[in-house]
């Protein structure tokens, strides 16, 4: 999300008579606890922001993501969050032993707070994707020029190192309009027809949030115009993915956030098709003023088997809290009816949202292997005074049929801990998790809070705020998956209920 004038859009459940209201630079990283109970895990900080600009949050961090090739794993995030949208830079942290230590930086020539510094106000929404024709990595993001209004453009800064250091932006798309949730994936099967093509999802707020789609063929240097599909999609939060044979699926929500989405294409980016319906989304709002919604985590497997996971309420009584659930797909056409990832028992009043999900690319089909990342309240009967915040894990290890135990990774945070946003209290509109190829354990980067000095209220002027990039320990969180098997279950909202869902932008 980079500014306030797009507003992201969430769904709530009305039940029968009543309202359900429940309102949603270069270092080494070093190790020490992240603040949990006994039940959490011991983390690694792998960045924390250096700005000083008086005009955004610090010292906060916000919505990592990441992308693991060979044994290389980078991620990247938006570092000094303002109030109403963007960051004062875009922050880097790049692993070359999969995850055993960790280097960081920050982008240079972004904006003004760069060093050298650039001609952006702001920028924010980074996404992480690797060219293994032209041995590029690559991180997209947007460049905000003006606060609360277009042009918003999106960009990459590319890598040919190895992830360790960084070139200046290279536009994407600069058309004066309000771009937004941009996403970038290339295509690394050395067989395939296309290997070497990457491609920009993103979306144009200016046009309805129209879907626009972008490639490189030359390792990020130069991006094609951008194309819509044929039925001029409105949607949002896209993740695109290729397939071994050069098909690209994207898997994005409708821009009301009321179902997810997929769209192809077959020519290398030449011609996308028009979108059809994967699943349809039952969202609740996640109480405690957290910035949060049910945009979709996406990942696949060596076979080209696409798995989708997002939050929704539809087995939970009444839609009371927010469950994972998970598709998948072998074409983007044709999809698995939605399973509910067995973290907690039905009724059990957990709720569960802003999932990082990862596929070991090695593995595939009824034995692929899924590490998923999530954020989730123990109590869902709680507001922004109460409510606990913490970092969940769980792994499969046959395609997503069963999972492990879930364990805790971090927490609990209080909500004022955080940086406050136009939309909420914000952790991240998503996080990331990644698998090394072939190896046994997952990575996952999220954000956690430890309490604030000067304030006990992360957003109150002068305080200073400890929201930092944190991971999991090499070798600590194995793909052990587990005998609780994900299950279609009991829908329990009434024919009624699903006529009264209302679309509330926030």
């Amino acid at each position: 999300m980079a500014v306030i004038t797009h507003h992201r859009r969430r769904i709530s459940i009305v039940a029968t008579c009543t309202l359900l209201s429940l309102v949603l630079a270069l270092g080494f990283a070093f190790t020490l606890k992240a603040p949990t109970h006994a039940a959490g895990e011991q983390l690694t900080r792998i960045s924390t922001d250096p700005y000083t600009n008086p005009d955004s949050q610090h010292k906060t961090q916000v919505e990592p993501d990441t992308f693991a090739f060979g044994q290389t794993v980078v991620a990247a995030f938006q570092s000094g969050r303002f109030f109403n949208g963007g960051a004062s830079n875009i922050g880097w942290a790049t692993s070359i032993n999969g995850g055993a230590s960790w280097t960081h930086g920050f982008l240079p020539a972004t904006t003004v707070n760069a060093t050298p510094p650039g001609p952006y106000a702001r920028v924010s929404d980074p996404s992480v994707a690797y060219d293994a024709r032209h041995k590029v990595w690559i991180i997209s993001y947007l460049g905000i020029v003006v606060p609360e209004a277009a042009p918003v453009d999106v960009l990459v800064s590319r890598s040919t190192d190895g992830g360790l250091t960084w070139g200046n932006p290279v536009i994407v798309n600069k058309s004066g309009d309000f771009n937004d949730k941009n996403w970038t994936v290339c295509d690394d099967t050395a067989t395939s027809p296309f290997y070497g093509h990457c491609y920009t999802e993103f979306d144009d707020a200016s046009k309805n949030n129209l879907v626009q789609m972008s490639t490189s063929t030359d390792g990020g240097l130069t991006w094609g115009p951008a194309l819509t599909t044929p039925d001029h999609a409105c949607v949002i939060g896209g993740q695109p993915l290729v397939q071994p044979n050069g098909t690209v699926i994207v898997t994005i929500d409708d821009c009301f956030e009321t179902a997810i989405l997929s769209f192809r294409s077959t020519d290398g980016g030449k011609s996308w098709s028009r979108v059809t319906l994967a699943a349809q989304i039952l969202a609740i709002f996640d109480p405690g003023n957290i910035r949060s919604g049910p945009l979709p985590s996406a990942e696949i497997d060596k076979q080209g088997r696409v798995y989708v996971v997002w939050e929704d309420c539809r087995f939970e009584p009444n839609c009371f809290t927010n469950d994972l659930l998970l598709i998948s797909s072998a074409d983007g056409t044709h999809w698995t009816l939605p399973k509910r990832i067995p973290i907690d028992p039905v009724g059990s009043g957990v709720d569960h949202f802003i999932p990082g999900l990862a596929v070991d690319r090695t593995t595939s089909d009824g034995s692929a292997h899924l590490g998923l990342a999530y954020y989730y309240y123990p109590n869902v009967n709680c507001d922004v005074n109460t409510c606990q915040l913490d970092v969940g894990f769980i792994s499969s290890t046959n395609g997503g049929a069963s999972w492990s135990k879930a364990e805790q990774l971090a927490g609990p945070m209080q909500m004022t801990w955080l940086p406050n946003t136009t939309l909420g209290r914000m952790v991240g509109d998503y996080i990331s998790t990644s698998i090394v190829p072939r190896d046994d354990d997952a990575t996952p980067v999220f954000e956690v809070a430890f309490q604030p000095t000067g304030s006990s209220d992360c957003a109150t002027p002068g305080t200073v705020c400890h929201e930092n990039t944190y991971t999991t320990p090499e070798d600590l969180l194995l793909i052990v998956g587990g005998s609780n098997a994900a299950v279609n279950g009991h829908i329990y909202v009434t024919a009624q209920q699903r006529q009264l869902i209302r679309h509330t932008a926030n």
